[in-house]
């Protein structure tokens, strides 16, 4: 059984079925992505894995699997909400090698990272999360009393503006000393 609020919240992209061809021009990547064109030639800048190439008169065409990351992209900014750059990292993170084991030696001239922190024990747990529920309750109570002035404030009276300065009909001049 599907909890509904769950389903509610995670919004549901059906990636579209692509047809079967080698090459997409940019008006049919931009159909099928549901962006207009001028997105994906962003994205081109912004993402280094999507490089369609050009035909002679400079027309982008776009391989299947680059139609496939541009749905992939468009399903992390759009869909999940992140970021550009948090997309950006989180489809380097998919393509990266696994590091090598610790066992082997580092190739010449590299040096190993330090090893990854060993997972907090179990005991320690609970505490950290006290922790954060205390540190989220005291934002939220800050944040409530941000409001409260903010909704609270009176509007302001106008500022006094400076007096304009009268011309004597005989000074003659525009610009009294």
């Amino acid at each position: 059984m599907v909890n509904m609020a769950t389903q509610s919240r995670k919004r549901v992209i059906d990636s579209p079925v692509l047809p079967d061809r080698l090459y997409f021009k940019i008006g049919d990547v931009a159909r099928l992505c549901g962006v207009e064109p001028y997105v994906l030639r962003f994205w081109e800048t912004q993402f280094p894995q999507l490089k369609p190439n050009k035909s002679g008169t400079g027309q982008r065409l776009y391989r299947r699997r680059e139609v496939e990351l541009a749905l992939e992209i468009k399903r992390l900014v759009h869909g999940e909400g992140y970021t550009i750059s948090g997309a950006r990292n989180a489809l380097e993170g998919n393509r990266r090698p696994q590091q090598a084991p610790p066992s082997q030696a580092p190739a010449k001239g590299r040096t190993q990272s330090a090893p990854p922190e060993p997972a907090p024990l179990a005991a320690e747990s609970p505490r950290r999360s006290d922790n954060v529920r205390a540190t989220v309750g005291q934002i939220r109570a800050e944040l409530r009393e941000i409001v409260s002035l903010l909704s609270a404030q009176k509007p302001r009276s106008p500022r006094p503006r400076a007096r304009v300065v009268t011309l004597s009909p005989e000074s003659g001049s525009l610009f009294p000393l």
